[in-house]
């Protein structure tokens, strides 16, 4: 498997066990949160695979309409549905990226970006590990117990065995 598809199996990987994990803890675990983070648990998560969804609709050529406010808080089963979904269209991407040249359009203050796949596939790499990391932040400032999301574990659990 190339690099990036590696990163990405992992991106969707950390995600799911965050899911998972999620399953196991009361419902107050949902609605916690802590100073400097995006806020609440469920919500966090779900602008994650939200934005996740944006990506993928620039990177198959089918925008997304602009964003007007807050991304839905979704449930566990709905956002495990859309994860599942992404997991797919992510490895349909990925395997003719190199024939992709997307432009995004001007948003705001920023202006068109031409050439910007490459940007789109590190944002959702890095927005990924940064909202999964704050929602393991709000969960031990709140007294629940954290996964392991980490690349170790992904490769130990997933690639160690792996035929090469």
């Amino acid at each position: 498997m190339d690099p990036l598809s590696e990163a990405f199996q992992h991106h969707t990987w950390a995600t799911e066990q965050l899911i998972t994990h999620l399953r196991k803890l009361p419902k107050a675990a949902f609605t916690a949160s802590a100073p400097g983070v995006y806020g609440e648990v469920l919500a966090t998560l779900s602008h994650l695979i939200s934005a996740d969804s944006r990506y993928l609709r620039y990177l198959e050529g089918t925008p997304p309409p602009p964003k007007t406010g807050p991304d839905v808080v979704r449930t566990l089963d709905e956002l495990d549905d859309k994860l599942r979904d992404q997991a797919v269209r992510w490895r349909v991407v990925l395997s003719h990226v190199g024939e992709l040249d997307i432009t995004l359009p001007a948003r705001g203050t920023r202006p068109v970006l031409p050439h910007a796949t490459n940007l789109l596939l590190v944002q959702a790499l890095h927005h990924g590990n940064d909202h999964r990391t704050q929602i393991c932040t709000v969960l031990s400032s709140n007294g629940y117990p954290t996964p392991d999301l980490d690349v170790w574990r992904y490769w130990m659990e997933r690639r160690a065995d792996a035929p090469r």
